[in-house]
């Protein structure tokens, strides 16, 4: 090619660029604000110093409430067993005798003297009749050796009888005293015999077992009966040997029973001794009568110990992550900050605070379950 040869651009190529130019423009106009900026692109949110987005939503709305500080009763929570104050075994005194009938029952109530079974009185009044025999013929003797003695000491100065013969009569006197005696008291066993041939109750109470059965032959001691005497019942609580000494004679307890039912007892005793298995020491409490007291149940009890001071924060602010408690504190920039914390009493719907938290921070209560740390949250009344 010539070098002095002007070469002149092509007017079609420059049409075609300009076009390509003026489309893109249009395109980059028409781009929705929503979308993802290429990469590279200049944010339009301004950056705060702690690399947080200024401009970033809440991620929930919680309330927020500070810890409340006043007085909180003092108590010890124990468990126990409800048993009876004092169980009676009512036996039988005769061996050998048939049981006749059987008037009480598991439940019954019965007052002291009440017939609770008999037994077959026929032997027991044969013996009675043969003691009373024996006692009528031992009297008999007894008068006749009397007055033959009577006779010896009325002579015995006259020299018709011998001093041996006079002995004899006098020792046949104390004899036969003796035999009248022993007549008298067997006729006495006889009749006391006959009376056991009914076994009453030795006191006031409620029957809470029963082996007694028509038709049995018993031997003398076995037991027929159990009953819980004056029907008292009592709380038997197991507290340890660092919280005994807080308990004393004469203290409230508030027992709740197996159903629900909440009793109000008092203290009555102390064991000396600790249970030798679990190192707990009994605690004894009177219970009031009621009809859902029942022997060998679960109850669970708790003394009153007066009141504190105490930092207390609502029950739905805590929340239990990995076996520990924490709540999230909420701080001037709606920013949750997760906080472990270590927990005391419980006070109906609000629980005690001993350690990880001040009474001017506020802490999210609805809500709280659902928050992670450096959540931003939105507060409300």
């Amino acid at each position: 090619m010539n070098p002095n040869t002007i070469t002149r651009p092509c007017k079609g190529k420059a049409w075609t660029w300009f076009a390509i130019g003026l489309t893109g423009f249009a395109l980059a106009a028409c781009q929705p604000k929503g979308e993802e900026k290429p990469e590279g692109a200049v944010s339009t949110e301004a950056v705060a110093g702690d690399g947080s987005v200024s401009g970033a939503k809440p991620s929930m709305t919680v309330t927020v409430e500070k810890p409340n500080t006043g007085s909180v009763g003092l108590s010890l929570d124990a468990n126990g067993n409800v048993s009876a104050w004092q169980e009676a075994s009512v036996g039988a005194e005769v061996s050998g005798l048939r049981l006749a009938t059987v008037k009480a029952n598991v439940g019954d109530q019965v007052r002291k003297g009440q017939v609770l079974a008999t037994f077959v009185t026929a032997t027991a009044e044969a013996e009675s009749l043969q003691g009373k025999a024996a006692v009528m013929q031992a009297e008999a003797n007894y008068e006749n050796a009397k007055a033959d003695a009577d006779r010896a000491r009325s002579i015995q100065d006259t020299g018709a009888l011998s001093k041996s013969q006079i002995a004899q009569y006098l020792t046949a006197e104390k004899v036969g005293k003796a035999q009248w005696e022993a007549a008298k008291a067997g006729y006495s066993a006889s009749q006391v015999r006959l009376g056991n041939t009914s076994v009453k109750a030795p006191d006031d109470g409620v029957i809470s077992a029963r082996s007694a059965t028509v038709g049995g032959v018993v031997g003398a001691g076995q037991e027929l009966f159990r009953m819980v005497r004056q029907g008292r019942m009592e709380w038997r609580g197991e507290v340890t040997p660092s919280e005994v000494g807080r308990v004393k004679v004469g203290q409230s307890v508030n027992v709740t029973l197996a159903t629900g039912t909440e009793l109000i007892g008092q203290v009555r005793a102390i064991s000396p001794t600790a249970d030798l298995q679990t190192r707990n020491i009994i605690v004894y409490v009177d219970l009031p009568r009621h009809s859902e007291l029942t022997a060998g149940t679960f109850a669970k009890g708790r003394f009153e110990l007066g009141e504190s001071q105490a930092l207390t924060v609502p029950a739905t602010a805590l929340v239990v992550r990995d076996g520990h408690n924490y709540v999230f504190v909420i701080d001037a920039d709606s920013k949750a900050s997760q906080r472990k914390v270590q927990t005391g009493r419980r006070v109906g719907d609000r629980v005690e605070l001993l350690d990880g938290l001040t009474a001017e921070e506020g802490v999210a209560v609805k809500g709280a379950g659902f928050l992670n740390e450096g959540d931003l949250v939105k507060v409300v009344e």
